[in-house]
């Protein structure tokens, strides 16, 4: 935190170790699909041996002791703190706010009543006692110490004279110690190390007229304030640190984590196994000849597979199975990707068959499809949530979108809808509940493929505005999301590509060696497909 009249000290960060952290996301995905799937076979799933930054190593089996456990999970906590502040570029920390009705608020406001309740009796006594207001006095010097800049040598030096606690029990022996002096250096003190923001906290400090008592606990109220300033003003400046060395960082700590628990990709193994049992399943068997005359299987390519993998992440069933442990710290933001995205697909369906119905009288009012729209979105708020009854929202859906047709065609003379009309367009607008509904079917695969294609993309900010058709009506959001998504998956796959390559190399190994020789064409399209 700066004070105000010093000068923050400067923060430089060391050149980027490697290649990664030197090209921009885009330059990432471009290196990692031009490559065809034929040279990232020789080049990366053939061979053993690369340098330490770029392959995963792993360790037998072992048990572990309750300190590696809790060092493993140092390590996690670290790696998912770094990951928020790269990647939430309005991350910061608020002081702990306990709900009124908890029981852990309750506790707290005793254990504080108590404390400020001897402090007060204390220094009520005749002569007053200091025992508890000298404990007091030395966690406000921690505090203000802690929140200086490494070069505010002179006020370092002010506040430890002055916070003397030596002299301090020495005063207080002899019944001399000037709190309200104390408490006013204290004050103007926390004035020059405070953010602009908690001026009007430290006014109304100065202003307060209150015991002494009194004013100590408004004095550490603030100090909570200024420590979480102190926080977040750390962020910032670690921000551009980090995001320099974000994927060599990543990696480390994550290869750290697999080195004190091999089991740490377990999760991520089955993931992308699957995958590639399902694509070897559903592949038509292609055979080609090599050069002793026997022909091989062609399996699925290490690019055509990753994609995939990431695609299902895009709609993965939490319920079912735990995330891949290398999108952990992308949880929250795939699901709010996930539930947004289960949402607009339903509104699209929706307005799909209402337009597909209804025909020609509402067609080319974009204010009618804006009001639709808006208005189903509202009743399909929460889709994701486990109660949500979803044919229940539908219905209800049905019967605004049926009035407001209504009104809208009555306005410019058309006929209202007929009941046996309504009753249809009813029926049809329900009917999505069903898996099997060809409107909600053609949607979903059109969303998959939209997304996909920025998935292979090695430029997708350049796919994110072409939209497959019938998907116009929810092209803003689809936009927004691509765009989130993309940048998940490019800085997930820069930071565990190689974990990566090392998984699909041992599974298509172990599945089936790979065919000799296979065409340049063939090995791209089994990317850009």
């Amino acid at each position: 935190m700066p004070l105000n009249d010093e000068q923050p000290t400067s923060t430089s960060s060391g050149e980027d170790q490697g290649s990664y952290a030197e090209s921009s996301s885009s330059e990432r995905c471009d290196s990692m699909t031009s490559t065809s799937d034929l040279d990232c076979s020789r080049e990366s799933f053939t061979s053993d041996c690369s340098s330490k930054h770029c392959t995963p190593s792993s360790s037998p089996p072992k048990t572990l002791t309750l300190d590696e456990v809790m060092e493993s999970a140092r390590d996690l906590s670290n790696l998912s703190f770094a990951h928020e502040i790269i990647m939430n570029h309005s991350f910061h920390l608020e002081p702990e706010s306990l709900p009124e009705d908890s029981l852990w608020k309750v506790i707290r406001d005793n254990v504080h009543k108590a404390f400020w309740d001897i402090l007060e009796s204390e220094l009520s006594d005749d002569p007053p006692e200091y025992g508890q207001a000298i404990r007091l006095l030395e966690e406000i010097r921690e505090i203000l110490l802690s929140c200086l800049n490494p070069g505010a040598n002179r006020m370092r030096t002010q506040i430890m004279e002055v916070l003397d606690m030596d002299l301090i029990r020495q005063q207080a022996d002899n019944d001399a110690v000037d709190i309200q002096g104390i408490a006013s250096y204290i004050i103007t003190t926390m004035g020059k190390m405070c953010a602009p923001v908690r001026d009007e906290e430290i006014k109304k400090l100065r202003e307060t007229q209150d015991n002494t008592v009194t004013l100590f606990r408004e004095i550490f109220r603030v100090l909570d304030f200024m420590k979480a300033d102190m926080v977040n003003f750390t962020i910032d400046n670690l921000r551009p640190v980090l995001q320099k060395q974000s994927v060599e960082y990543e990696r480390a700590k994550f290869q750290s984590i697999l080195e004190k628990t091999p089991s740490a990709l377990d999760h991520t193994t089955s993931w992308i196994k699957s995958v590639l049992e399902e694509q070897l399943s559903s592949t038509i068997p292609t055979q080609q000849t090599n050069s002793q005359g026997k022909g091989q299987l062609v399996v699925p390519g290490p690019f055509q597979v990753l994609n995939t993998a990431f695609l299902r992440i895009l709609t993965w069933d939490y319920n079912r199975s735990p995330l891949p442990e290398t999108w952990m710290t992308d949880e929250l933001r795939l699901r709010e990707i996930q539930w947004k995205l289960q949402q607009v697909q339903v509104v699209n369906e929706v307005l799909l068959i209402v337009y597909s119905t209804i025909g020609g009288p509402i067609q080319g009012l974009p204010t009618l499809s804006d009001c639709l729209k808006q208005m189903t979105s509202v009743l399909l708020d929460g889709i994701h949530s486990p109660d949500f009854k979803l044919e229940e929202a539908l219905e209800d859906v049905s019967a605004q979108i049926c009035c407001e047709l209504n009104k809208s065609l009555t306005e410019r003379n058309y006929l209202a809808l007929t009941p046996e009309l309504q009753a249809t367009l009813t029926g049809q607008i329900c009917s999505i509940t069903h898996k099997d509904n060809p409107i909600r079917t053609l949607v979903e695969d059109r969303v998959q493929q939209y997304f996909m294609a920025l998935i292979c993309d090695p430029k997708p900010q350049a796919k994110l505005e072409q939209i497959p058709a019938g998907l116009t009506i929810i092209k803003p959001e689809l936009v927004s999301m691509g765009a989130k998504f993309i940048s998940l998956v490019n800085h997930n796959k820069t930071v565990y590509g190689p974990f990566y390559a090392d998984i699909i190399r041992k599974l298509i190994f172990s599945t089936s060696p790979p065919a000799a020789n296979p065409s340049q064409d063939t090995a791209q399209d089994s990317v850009s497909n």
